[in-house]
C-alpha cells in the first residue's frame, strides 16, 4: 500500500442469500464445506464495508449475517460504551439477503441510510418493522441516491448506477418495476474508484468496467442452467437477475481495473472450490473470487 489517503476496503461477506454453505442445500460444493474441506471456505452473505479514513465505515449492504461480520472485522468494533465505526449503510437493491441486516442494528445507535427512492420506499411504505430504527429523533437519517448523481457520505462519494435486474421477490406484482431498483455502486475518495456490482442481470447499461479500480461483481451462478442442471430449481441464472460468470468473465477479463473479484457467489456456483476447473478459469482471466475478510484496499 502506498503512503498517504487511500480509499479502505474490506469484504465482509462474499456468498449468495443463504449463505455458503446453506442451511438446507447438500449440493456438491456445500457438502465440501461442511466437511471442513480447505478448497471450499465457508462465506457469509453478500456485503462490503467502504472507508476514506479508516475510522468511519460505510456498509454496503445490510446482510442477515451483519453482526457475524462485525464481530469478525475488529475495525468495526466499538471503542466506547455507546460507538460504532459504522456510521452509514448504502444499498443495492430492496432483496431480502441485502436489507435484512437493519433489524440487527437497531439498538439506539445513530445511523445514516443511502438508497434510491424505489428501494427506500420498499422498505418504509410497506414494512412496519423497520420502525425499530427510528425509535429516537435523528436515530436513522435517510439518504436518497438519485441515479448517476453523487452524495457524499463520511468522506465517500457514493454514486448509484441503474443496471439491469429485478425489483426483490416481495414486491413483484405488488409495485411496478423502475430503474431505480436494483443499482451498482460507484464509491470514489482521495481519486480511487471501487465499483460494487453484486446484482446484474446484464452488461448492458454498466458504466465502464475500465473506470475503477477495484471491479466487484456479480459472481452468483457459473451457468445459466447451474440451478436446472442440479434440479435444485427451474429458473435459469438470468430469470433471477443474474448474468452467469460464463457470460461475463471476456468482459471483465479486458477490463482494465487493477483488482476484479467475484462477489454475491451462490453455493452451487464450482468457483467457490480452489482448484476446480470453473476457478483456474476465473483465475486465468486475471480475476478473483472474493471471501470473507478480503482486503481490497485502493
Amino acid at each position: 500500500m502506498a503512503n498517504g489517503p487511500y480509499l479502505r476496503v474490506r469484504v465482509l461477506g462474499a456468498a449468495a442469500g443463504g449463505g455458503f454453505p446453506q442451511w438446507n442445500c447438500a449440493c456438491a460444493c456445500c457438502t465440501l464445506a461442511r466437511a471442513g474441506d480447505p478448497r471450499a471456505s465457508p462465506r457469509t452473505q453478500d456485503a462490503i464495508a467502504a472507508s476514506a479514513d479508516g475510522e468511519r465505515w460505510v456498509l454496503l449492504n445490510a446482510s442477515p449475517d451483519v453482526l457475524r461480520q462485525i464481530a469478525a472485522s475488529a475495525f468495526l468494533w466499538p471503542r466506547a460504551p455507546r460507538h460504532s465505526p459504522v456510521v452509514a449503510l448504502a444499498l443495492c437493491n430492496g432483496d431480502v439477503d441485502h436489507v435484512a441486516g437493519l433489524l440487527s442494528l437497531r439498538e439506539r445507535q445513530p445511523l445514516t441510510l443511502a438508497a434510491t427512492g424505489s428501494v427506500l420506499s420498499g422498505l418504509f411504505e410497506r414494512n412496519v418493522l423497520l420502525r425499530t430504527l427510528q425509535r429516537f429523533p435523528g436515530q436513522l437519517t435517510r439518504v436518497p441516491l438519485s441515479l448517476g448523481h453523487a452524495t457524499t457520505i463520511a468522506g465517500l462519494s457514493i454514486t448509484a448506477h441503474g443496471v439491469a435486474g429485478r425489483p426483490p421477490i416481495h414486491l413483484r406484482g405488488v409495485v411496478a418495476p423502475r430503474p431505480e431498483d436494483n443499482v451498482a455502486l460507484e464509491i470514489a475518495a482521495h481519486g480511487r474508484r471501487v465499483l460494487y456490482a453484486p446484482a446484474v442481470a446484464s452488461l448492458d447499461g454498466l458504466p465502464s468496467l475500465d473506470a475503477p479500480d477495484v471491479l466487484l461483481f456479480d459472481g452468483t451462478f457459473w451457468s445459466s442452467d447451474e440451478l436446472v442442471a442440479q434440479g435444485l430449481a427451474e429458473a435459469r441464472a438470468e430469470d433471477m437477475g443474474h448474468l452467469p460468470v460464463q457470460s461475463s468473465l471476456g468482459a471483465l477479463a479486458a477490463a482494465r481495473a487493477r483488482r476484479k473479484v467475484y462477489v454475491h457467489v451462490n453455493n452451487t456456483n464450482p468457483i467457490l472450490v480452489a482448484g476446480s476447473r470453473e476457478r483456474l478459469a476465473v483465475e486465468a482471466a486475471g480475476c478473483a473470487v472474493a471471501f470473507d475478510g478480503m482486503e481490497l484496499d485502493a
